[in-house]
């Protein structure tokens, strides 16, 4: 159970407040759409009869509710009392002014088909949405904050936020889609009793708690659990239903065939209303029209009341026997006591990790409480909230001890924050820049002249090298043990490769050429003229294995000579393929798309063998999945580093430079100058919402197709891709280009058909087909589909029915790792993407380039695609981390500490409460200390050697235990001098805390590890 958070604006003329009074009581929820745009995306259907919305007000943990009717709403949105009409706080007029925050309970489909056909599991779910929407409130009262002073540096607790729900059981395309709408009032009340904004930046990054807590109700919920269980389901590993997974894509496809029915709709009411954009009930009209499109015997206008016996006919076409009553099943959950706490520690901290890689492996309290929420959610537990809230904290804790503490030095801080890292990614960083220096050796460059004159000899006529290209060639062919050459998109880097492989060919040295993938490794080899490989497969060859450990951790291994290679089932007797000499070089192409891992495994193999190493690429183009920062690692270390500035690709020279600029602008006035150029230069393309984003980009591809041209289309997620890729399928059957007959099932079980544009994602030596290769499936056939390469018709593969449904997929629009690489004759960037996902998108076309952005005026659009530009500093030391976290927590807030009057002060000392959330979870700790070592005792009893871990942890319980009792007196006295405690056991502060007033509580605060010990914050 997971959702978004979106952030509606004002906009120009509070356009905000009116789309907000639009959405809330005729709007149609906008959820379904691969890309939820929020405010921008509206249109009509059900609650157009609504009168009034809830709305939830939390003080402190109390919950009261109300109605609003649509003048009060409106005053509610727009910052003002809903009764009074009252401003509330300071307000705020510009367009970027937020006004709610709209949070999402969003279930996996097929909860919504089960409360479709089963009346007590429809009433147990929406018990269970109710249930989540109180803690999500909770949660938000306790863990949020409102910014206050100059630059809005003071830090203020709420007392009081306020939260309007929104039900809805259908998506536009009248699927079954229950889930709800949390719209989060930015005017808050703070604790000193004044209405201020809350802090949304925190907000955000709370929200991957709140999705797990929306995981661990799903899976954990006694009562959703139970009722699962007398109807005969049960929850499956992917988080759906297990009896009804199978239904879910048919619906699915059915939606995304009726958005295609939409889109079309509409542009022929555009094309017949000029100059006029539809109405609340033109839109609801083709809404309906468009689901009914292809439907036997359907009107146009669907009967609401016989929409739910149409769902059922189309379920029961897609398994008869979904309809079916199930006999009860049987469920055996876990008991608390019986989970291995430090290994779902540890699958919490490769949660947190892998969410990490674009923060340089930091991440915050936040995400390490929600990675141990998910792993006790898919644990097998079944319990009540507040029955689990001691494990999670345990697991934090426990997860806490394999962390490094990068703001150590600086007390306490906000628990949004990333000043924490993997001690496994450290390790990582702090070993690969070890191995690089121990390679690091001064050589010498080979003869520029010489270069010249193999470059005369080898490249065709009208092709010459610049003089970057030069030195990089001369580089590569010297002898410097390390070198990198980095350059932006179409700088001419396999070019310049062409006659460094001739030159070290003349010296008698091998050039060996890998890339991260067996494409890219295909297209250098290609250009180069040179066989190439996968990285993987040269490490592989060296006896390096990689794999997941029982957390999901990535773990690598080196193989010996003489011992069983599992993977194979034979000995491992040594690299057999590539024998690397010292004076070899190993060229890595594409080098920015590097991980750590990769990266170590092939330092090692170049101190084993002398090789020296040279990285080309671009570290401002596509990461790699894993943690990046190791063409960056080695450049620093490189003694022969070359960075190339000039490009070769475009036709027009202006928009080459242009693109040197968009590559890494020096500051966000840079940026929005780029985006205004590119404005002018009509490569922008404004839109209002997501849905017209993807017709934008659908029609960019006929247009080009049209005149026999090759476009890419950039996404920012796979599912905005498929959205696109099923929407141009479905327009190229209609038009004749494709027949639905001759078709066969790929990957999530789409529909691919003869004719169809496919990627494959799995490298295949039997088939010989690559990872991310572009193909036109040929012919479709009773064993295997015909596969021809796109740009080659005489290249033709075949792959089998069973690769092709696991392993292959539409790929007319891709994300930006997909279209890494190519080169075409346009490019179409859709909104959403970040900066590398911009650059390699707006590098694709030798033509023609275009970026699309959501607003309502182009000056909002023109900010977008800056915003999009800006790049963090890259992080690839320790220190580089170190520097980030603390340049974040001097952007946060601060708790000041003169605090005044307080709302509630009598009941609810914010310190206090703070300290003593420290305190419960220290004393989770200290409970797992003490049965660490009681186990070690046991171990170790009646044994000669004493054991250093057991002294370790006794030591660090000493030091906890010490922190607790200066806590506990802390409390105790502050109390005291409040007035509110009188003789007060220490021992017993932390225990009760405040659960007896919290109907429903959350995650306290966590452990930090330091050098001491563990630290509470």
């Amino acid at each position: 159970m997971r959702g978004g958070l979106e952030r509606w604006k004002r906009g120009v003329g509070s356009q905000g407040v009116r789309q907000a009074m639009a959405y809330a009581f005729k709007g149609s929820c906008d959820s379904h759409l691969r890309a939820v745009t929020g405010v921008e995306a509206l249109a009509a259907y059900s609650r157009a009869d609504a009168q009034h919305v809830t709305r939830f007000t939390v003080e402190n943990c109390a919950v009261t509710v109300d109605g609003l009717d649509a003048a009060a709403l409106r005053r509610w949105v727009d910052g003002r009392d809903p009764v009074t009409d009252v401003p509330r706080g300071r307000e705020l007029g510009s367009p970027q002014a937020d006004l709610i925050l709209d949070g999402t309970i969003n279930a996996p489909k097929s909860y919504s088909i089960a409360a479709l056909i089963n009346d007590d599991l429809a009433t147990e779910f929406e018990a269970l949405q109710d249930r989540l929407r109180t803690r999500i409130m909770t949660t938000w009262r306790r863990e949020l904050n409102a910014r206050r002073g100059a630059g809005g540096s003071i830090r203020e607790s709420l007392h009081r936020i306020e939260v309007v729900e929104l039900q809805h059981r259908r998506s536009r395309a009248l699927d079954p889609h229950i889930h709800r709408h949390l719209w989060l009032n930015v005017k808050v009340l703070g604790e000193d009793g004044k209405w201020s904004n809350v802090d949304s930046r925190v907000a955000m990054k709370l929200h991957t708690l709140i999705n797990a807590e929306g995981e661990l109700a799903a899976r954990t919920d006694p009562d959703w659990i139970a009722a699962l269980v007398r109807n005969g389901y049960s929850i499956g590993d992917d988080g759906e239903i297990a009896q009804l997974a199978q239904a879910v894509r048919p619906l699915s496809r059915r939606s995304n065939q009726i958005e295609a029915n939409r889109a079309k709709l509409l542009l022929k009411w555009r094309s017949e209303h000029p100059g006029q954009e539809p109405d609340h009930d033109v839109l609801q009209h083709l809404d309906r029209l468009a689901w009914a499109k292809n439907r036997p015997d359907k009107p146009g206008a669907v009967d609401e009341s016989e929409w739910e016996q149409l769902i059922r006919d189309e379920l029961h076409a897609i398994d008869a026997g979904i309809l079916r009553e199930r006999s009860a099943a049987r469920s055996w959950p876990a008991a608390i006591e019986t989970l291995d706490r430090d290994l779902l520690a540890a699958k919490a901290i490769v949660d947190a990790d892998s969410r990490s890689t674009a923060c340089g492996g930091r991440f915050s309290s936040y995400d390490l409480r929600a990675g141990a929420t998910r792993a006790v959610a898919a644990s097998g537990v079944v319990a009540r909230r507040d029955n689990l809230q001691v494990l999670i904290d345990d697991v934090v804790a426990r997860g806490l001890t394999q962390t490094v503490d990068l703001l150590e030095a600086e007390g306490d801080r906000p628990q949004h924050i990333k000043g924490f890292m993997a001690s496994s990614t450290a390790r990582l960083k702090v070993e690969l820049a070890a191995r690089f220096d121990a390679l690091t050796r001064v050589g010498e460059s080979f003869r520029p002249r010489a270069i010249l004159d193999i470059a005369g000899a080898v490249l065709d006529a009208d092709v010459t090298l610049d003089e970057g290209q030069i030195t990089a060639a001369s580089a590569i062919a010297g002898t410097d043990r390390l070198v990198s050459v980095t350059g932006p998109a179409g700088a001419g880097k396999t070019t310049m490769l062409r006659a460094a492989r001739i030159a070290l060919a003349q010296q008698q040295r091998q050039l060996v050429v890998v890339a991260p993938t067996k494409k890219a490794a295909s297209v250098a080899g290609r250009e180069i003229g040179v066989t190439a490989v996968s990285l993987h497969a040269l490490l592989a060859d060296y006896g390096w294995r990689w794999g997941r450990d029982e957390a999901g951790a990535e773990v690598w291994r080196r193989l010996q000579a003489g011992e069983i290679d599992e993977c194979v089932g034979r000995i491992y007797t040594g690299p057999r393929y590539f024998a690397l000499g010292a004076a070899d070089r190993v060229v890595v192409d594409e080098a920015g798309m590097v991980d750590l891992h990769t990266a170590n495994a092939l330092a090692a193999i170049a101190a084993e063998t002398g090789a020296g190493i040279a990285m080309v690429g671009d570290h401002l183009q596509a990461m790699p999945v894993g943690h990046a920062g190791a063409m960056a690692c080695m450049t620093r270390r490189a003694t022969a580093v070359v960075e190339l500035t000039a490009v070769h690709r475009f036709r027009d020279p202006s928009y080459a430079a242009l693109t040197l600029r968009m590559r890494e602008p020096a500051s966000k006035e840079a940026a929005l100058a780029v985006a205004t150029e590119l404005d002018a230069r009509e490569q922008m393309h404004r839109v209002t919402d997501a849905a017209q984003a993807r017709d934008v980009m659908v029609e960019a591809y006929f247009r080009w197709t049209a005149v026999r041209k090759r476009v890419a289309l950039v996404t920012s997620t796979n599912d905005e891709a498929d959205a696109i890729n099923e929407a141009i399928q479905e327009r190229r059957v209609e038009l004749g280009q494709l027949h639905p007959d001759r078709l066969v099932v790929g990957q999530g079980e789409q529909r691919l058909l003869e004719g169809d544009i496919v990627q494959t994602r799995l490298n295949d030596r039997v088939a010989d087909v690559e990872n991310r290769a572009l193909w036109t499936i040929r012919r479709v056939r009773a064993s295997d589909v015909e596969l021809v390469a796109l740009g080659d018709r005489g290249d033709v593969r075949r792959v089998s029915l069973d690769y092709a449904a696991e392993h292959m997929h539409l790929a007319y629009a891709s994300t930006v790792h997909g279209i890494q690489g190519e080169t075409t004759d346009a490019s179409v960037v859709g909104p959403g993407v970040d900066a590398s996902g911009l650059y390699v998108g707006m590098t694709r076309g030798r033509v023609h380039n275009e970026a699309i952005a959501m607003g309502w005026t182009a000056s909002a659009a023109r900010e977008q695609i800056a915003d999009s530009m800006m790049r963090g500093v890259a992080e690839v030391t320790i220190e580089d981390s170190v520097r980030a976290a603390r340049g974040e927590l001097g952007r946060a807030a601060k708790v000041t500490r003169d605090r005044g009057w307080r709302v509630g002060a009598n009941d609810d000392q914010s310190a206090a409460r703070q300290l003593d959330h420290w305190l419960i979870s220290s004393r989770g700790a200290l409970a797992s200390l003490d049965a660490r070592i009681a186990d070690e005792e046991s171990q170790g009893h009646g044994r000669a050697v004493d054991s250093g871990g057991w002294r370790e942890l006794v030591s660090l319980r000493a030091r906890l235990n010490e922190r607790v009792a200066v806590a506990s007196r802390s409390v105790v006295e502050r109390t005291r001098q409040d007035g509110h405690v009188r003789n007060v056991d220490p021992s017993q502060v932390g225990v009760r805390g405040h659960r007896s007033e919290v109907a429903d509580p959350v995650a306290r605060g966590s452990l930090v590890g330091t050098r001491d010990g563990l630290v509470g914050h």
